[in-house]
């Protein structure tokens, strides 16, 4: 629950196209958490904790993904205000395209995808709660799916709080300082990410 990358993300596509994307950015953010859970089961995710190369070219990805997304922002913050504004669902901007949902989705996926924090706390954190004698995978599997409900309750509380603040964070001029911010942050995240140790 403490905002990061995923967080950064699902708000960023709530505050540009509303909460249809906000809601496509989760669910690709909870596949891709569902993925590396599946992965920590199987033991795949242990190839990325054993590989430096895989983790270099993991951490590569997402940080290039993440500064490219707040460049975009800060791009689109330059933009005149009538710009911003063609881009609210009540405007019929890409929120209520097929494109708009599928690319929010993508967004989501890709971030989680490309994190390699993710694959290190699927495979270090969820098999401390595996009972001895227990079904490994059959509990792991479990302790996912637990993992990606609370992500799902959690951040509908966000986008919906979000929505509801819509006709306030819907003005042109609120528009630019939150695409500022949230780029500011997106390109931050980014180069935190690359410069991290492992």
């Amino acid at each position: 629950m403490i905002p990061g990358v995923s967080t950064a993300v699902i708000l960023r596509q709530t505050l540009r196209a509303g909460r249809s994307s906000g809601v496509a950015a989760l669910l690709g953010n909870e596949t891709g958490i569902f993925l590396w859970a599946m992965a920590a089961v199987f033991g795949l995710s242990a190839l990325v904790l054993a590989s430096e190369v895989a983790y270099g070219a993991m951490k590569a990805v997402g940080a290039a993904l993440l500064i490219v997304m707040g460049v975009q922002s800060l791009w689109k913050a330059r933009r005149a205000p009538a710009a911003l504004d063609a881009s609210t669902p009540d405007g019929g901007g890409e929120a209520r395209t097929a494109g708009g949902w599928r690319r929010s989705y993508g967004l989501g996926l890709a971030t989680c995808g490309a994190n390699p924090k993710a694959a290190v706390f699927a495979m270090s954190f969820l098999p401390q709660f595996v009972p001895q004698g227990a079904n490994v995978p059959l509990t792991l599997t479990s302790l996912a799916v637990i993992w990606v409900v609370m992500d799902v309750v959690w951040y509908v509380g966000v986008i919906w709080l979000v929505g509801r603040a819509g006709a306030v964070l819907g003005r042109p001029v609120v528009r630019r300082r939150l695409e500022q911010v949230s780029g500011t942050v997106l390109v931050a995240l980014g180069v935190r990410v690359a410069l991290e140790a492992r």
